[in-house]
């Protein structure tokens, strides 16, 4: 069975994007010497699915000119109405759709990105791993990664440059 992988950056603070929804602190990091795993991650994938801010930051801000994920199969959860040149749109209750996409044959699914598409995929249950780049800023406000009472176990850690990449799976109770 597929898995859900939660696969991005946070701060130091837990925190995903700034106050304002942005993600330009990452890019003191965008020219390291190592990719942080990403290749090795991306080989084991063959769907991104994203929200739709998400999804407009990444065609509008970081990457207008090429689109990034060239290969997989795109979804994004929106309540937005209107193309999706890169993308096709999840209708209905996104946990139904992540539940079903796991049971169809493949690679493992990256949840790429969204407070809004990982919070609904956290309370039901369908995040089999977080797979995240801790970087060493912090932000002291924002767009939290965890709602407050979220339980998970660390099962591995890497250091690579000034960055730690951890590996947690949720304690189902």
């Amino acid at each position: 069975m597929r898995k859900a992988v939660a696969y991005l950056a946070v701060s130091l603070d837990g925190f995903i994007a700034d106050r304002d929804g942005g993600v330009d602190w990452l890019d003191d990091f965008a020219d390291a010497q190592e990719d942080g795993g990403y290749e090795a991650f991306v080989q084991g994938v063959d769907t991104v699915v994203m929200g739709g801010r998400t999804y407009r930051q990444v065609t509008e801000t970081l990457s207008p000119d090429v689109w990034p994920h060239a290969g997989l199969d795109c979804w994004v959860w929106t309540h937005d109405s209107g193309p999706l040149p890169h993308a096709q749109c999840i209708e209905g209750d996104f946990a139904e759709w992540l539940r079903a996409q796991k049971r169809k044959h493949g690679k493992d699914i990256w949840l790429c990105g969204g407070a809004e598409l990982l919070a609904a995929a956290a309370a039901a249950g369908e995040i089999d791993r977080w797979h995240l780049t801790v970087l060493p800023v912090l932000l002291s406000g924002g767009i939290r990664l965890f709602p407050e009472g979220e339980i998970q176990r660390l099962v591995s850690v890497r250091q690579s440059g000034g960055m730690a990449e951890l590996v947690y799976e949720p304690v189902r109770l």
